[in-house]
């Protein structure tokens, strides 16, 4: 066997260890994480999409704008949390990740499998969110929609947990709770969830501002396959700053997972 080859085997191995390892955590706990990424959207679809409409003070199609924005904001930040708190937790609280990068594998791996797994959880998030979803808004999405939505779904909660690995290698444990509120209350609210992109044009200062955040984009990518009739931004536009956030974060992230592993 080629030296090439033996390195990508202990690659996907040491990959597929540590994804495996914090899978079988997670089903243990699942109640716990579920509830730790579900009830702030439940609450905002509950009260934005369903209360208000009923006593007028929104419109009656608003559920079309809100519910792609909820499941946006529901798997960027499922997989941002998890990712952020789960490198802190493990880092400086129960140290496991001492054991796994005395795995035969190079770090990039470990760090990897820390964002897929992210990742994972921002999908399972935005799953069980959405039948809710659809309950509270009597509303449903067709199979061809469905489909469309499923990799962009992906794809957001891979930006989310970049960015959470990046927000987790970057602040000390003991200031992760400080950090972690001022990262995620902007985010929320300059994310484009309870409102499309463009419409925003009279606020332009506000309009560029979300403009930075990558939630914006996977915000307005749902809107595209769900409710094109909604002023949105072009889907090819919000695909490419999704993938481009992934790399830009992933690749600082994955510098900030070295920088904390050696110290």
């Amino acid at each position: 066997m080629s030296s090439a080859t033996t390195s990508v085997t202990r690659a996907w191995n040491g990959f597929r260890t540590t994804l495996w390892r914090d899978l079988f955590i997670m089903v243990r706990e699942l109640p716990r994480v579920l509830a730790q990424t579900v009830v702030q959207p439940f609450f905002m679809l509950l009260v934005m999409g369903k209360v208000l409409t009923e006593i007028g003070y929104v419109r009656a199609d608003y559920g079309a704008v809100l519910l792609p924005g909820i499941i946006a904001l529901t798997a960027f930040l499922g997989a941002l949390q998890n990712t952020a708190l789960g490198l802190v937790f493990d880092f400086d609280v129960t140290r496991e990740l001492e054991d796994r990068l005395l795995l035969p594998a190079p770090l990039y791996v470990v760090a990897l499998a820390k964002m897929a797994f992210g990742a994972l959880r921002g999908v399972l998030s935005a799953v069980v969110i959405l039948p809710v979803g659809f309950l509270l808004l009597d509303t449903v999405w067709p199979t061809d929609e469905l489909l469309a939505v499923a990799p962009l779904v992906v794809l957001g909660s891979l930006s989310g947990a970049a960015a959470g690995m990046l927000l987790g290698t970057s602040v000390e444990g003991r200031n992760i709770a400080v950090w972690f509120a001022i990262a995620v209350t902007p985010l929320t609210f300059t994310g484009a969830t309870q409102y499309p992109w463009p419409s925003l044009e009279h606020s332009l200062w506000f309009q560029v501002l979300c403009a930075v955040n990558p939630l914006t984009y996977l915000s307005e990518a749902l809107r595209a396959v769900t409710a094109p009739e909604v002023p949105h931004i072009a889907l090819s536009v919000d695909v490419v700053v999704l993938v481009v956030s992934v790399l830009l974060c992933g690749t600082a992230a994955v510098r900030g997972f070295y920088r904390r592993a050696l110290d």
